[in-house]
């Protein structure tokens, strides 16, 4: 199995879980302990995430339960999968996840999944799901929570660095909140030169889907630049 799909498959079926309740009753879920999902993840990282050489981290937040929560893979839902990647699977199609529509759109205009990922890794800061009540919960929505994920996020960040040799020069943030603390996490580890923050795509997808042929271009001239 090529190496970057080796490690990344290693890393995320191994990161623990909090060693303790996290606070205010939010649970935390890890979806590659499924079978299911693990040969989905191993599939798409086998496909897509071949050979050696070092590609940008791209970073949202923790993994939503209708998109890379159901299928392993981030930003992606079961109809992306499917449709645009290639990846076979039985899980139901349902409706797109807004996230992932937006996604796939810029990968589109870069070329399409092949090239993308041969230069993209489309991760998270904290890679395992969040839920309050059955419903999305990002790590920052609480400080307690913030607090007790921290060294995770520090575990996190680290391993996928480290482990999967990513480029050092320059990482990106999906989402502007999300930039705040991936930057707090990058002055304490020192890992890449710079963090580049674009607007998270479920907000685009929200509140400014109107302006969706602008949106997906900066996103294409942001990535674009940063291609070897």
């Amino acid at each position: 199995m090529p190496y970057f799909a080796t490690r990344l498959l290693h890393l995320l079926r191994d990161f623990p879980l909090p060693a303790a309740p996290l606070p205010g009753a939010v649970e935390v879920r890890s979806s590659f302990q499924d079978p299911a999902v693990a040969a989905i993840l191993t599939a798409f990282a086998q496909k897509y995430y071949r050979g050696t050489a070092p590609r940008v981290g791209i970073f949202g937040i923790n993994p939503g339960r209708f998109g890379g929560g159901r299928t392993g893979v981030a930003f992606t839902d079961p109809v992306a999968l499917t449709d645009i990647c290639g990846i076979g699977h039985s899980l139901p199609k349902q409706r797109r996840e807004l996230s992932s529509e937006f996604v796939y759109q810029f990968i589109a205009e870069l070329g399409g999944p092949v090239p993308f990922y041969e230069h993209f890794f489309l991760s998270s800061v904290y890679p395992l799901e969040l839920t309050h009540g059955g419903k999305n919960y990002n790590y920052y929505d609480a400080p307690a929570i913030i607090k007790a994920l921290w060294p995770d996020m520090r575990l996190s960040l680290t391993q996928q660095a480290e482990q999967l040799n990513l480029r050092r020069d320059v990482a990106v943030s999906l989402g502007r909140r999300n930039g705040e603390f991936l930057r707090r996490l990058n002055d304490e580890l020192g890992l890449f030169d710079r963090i580049e923050v674009l607007d998270h795509p479920r907000f685009l997808m929200q509140y400014r889907r109107r302006f969706m042929t602008e949106n997906v271009a900066h996103y294409v001239e942001v990535l674009g630049g940063l291609l070897p």
